[in-house]
């Protein structure tokens, strides 16, 4: 079996995002599995699907901070991408790569990132629906969709975390207990940094996720690029969808 890896760099949140939707909506044609590694530049808030960007993120804050913002085509929860690898996985549904159910999926592409983690020397396990912890901590979330045929499963692996910064942007519901919040999280919140007892950068980590990915499904994982298709679609994605404030502020 063989996976395309693409490293797209540091990318502003639209750009990052409609990459991600033209892999997918060009997956059925390209007919190989894609895994793709990127970084946030600035950094960045992502929403769900089905979230209030008003409701969710003080925008004003990331506008003084310089902070993009983006609605995802995943569901889940807000997200601050600041110093992270965010990961990728596109592949066609009838390729039997991946199972029909989506919590056996999940297990399976996060399994992968379970071994990468080994890698880095971390003890890691997956728990569901989608997150990955170590020492009984978060270190990594993904979010899955499937559309016409084709499934997209992108997620965070955490190498370093500002849980104060984090919650500088991102709303809560009631702001006399945010100090009792941010405390809360630094309890069940990680990064690959903390539990490594040392500074780790973004290539190691990438390389580790590799293997991980490579080992789980016995897969030769060679790089490659983006199609002119893909880069076009990708534009066209961008300008129309994720850099528009119709999207953005859909609810």
């Amino acid at each position: 079996m063989k996976f395309r890896l693409l490293e797209t760099g540091e990318n502003p949140a639209a750009k990052n995002m409609a990459i991600d939707e033209a892999i997918m909506r060009e997956c059925p044609h390209f007919g190989m599995p894609t895994l793709r590694f990127f970084a946030w530049k600035p950094a960045a808030v992502s929403i769900g699907y089905f979230q209030s960007l008003e409701q969710e993120v003080d925008l004003a804050k990331c506008k003084q901070l310089g902070i993009d913002i983006v609605r995802r085509i995943t569901g889940g929860g807000a997200v601050f991408h600041d110093a992270e690898l965010t990961y990728s996985f596109t592949c066609t549904e009838d390729s039997a790569i991946v199972p029909k159910n989506i919590l056996e999926s999940y297990a399976l592409i996060c399994n992968s990132l379970v071994l990468g983690f080994g890698e880095l020397g971390l003890n890691a396990s997956f728990v569901p629906l989608n997150d990955i912890v170590v020492n009984g901590k978060k270190i990594s979330g993904s979010a899955q969709t499937r559309r016409n045929g084709v499934v997209l499963q992108h997620g965070t692996v955490l190498i370093r975390v500002d849980v104060e910064k984090m919650f500088s942007v991102l709303k809560v519901p009631d702001e006399k207990l945010k100090d009792k919040m941010i405390e809360n999280v630094k309890q069940r919140v990680t990064s690959v940094e903390q539990e490594a007892g040392r500074e780790v950068y973004f290539r190691e980590v990438a390389d580790a996720v590799r293997k991980g990915f490579a080992e789980n499904f016995k897969a030769e994982i060679e790089k490659g690029s983006l199609a002119l298709e893909e880069k076009a679609l990708a534009e066209k994605i961008e300008k129309e969808r994720f850099a528009s404030s119709s999207w953005n502020y859909l609810r």
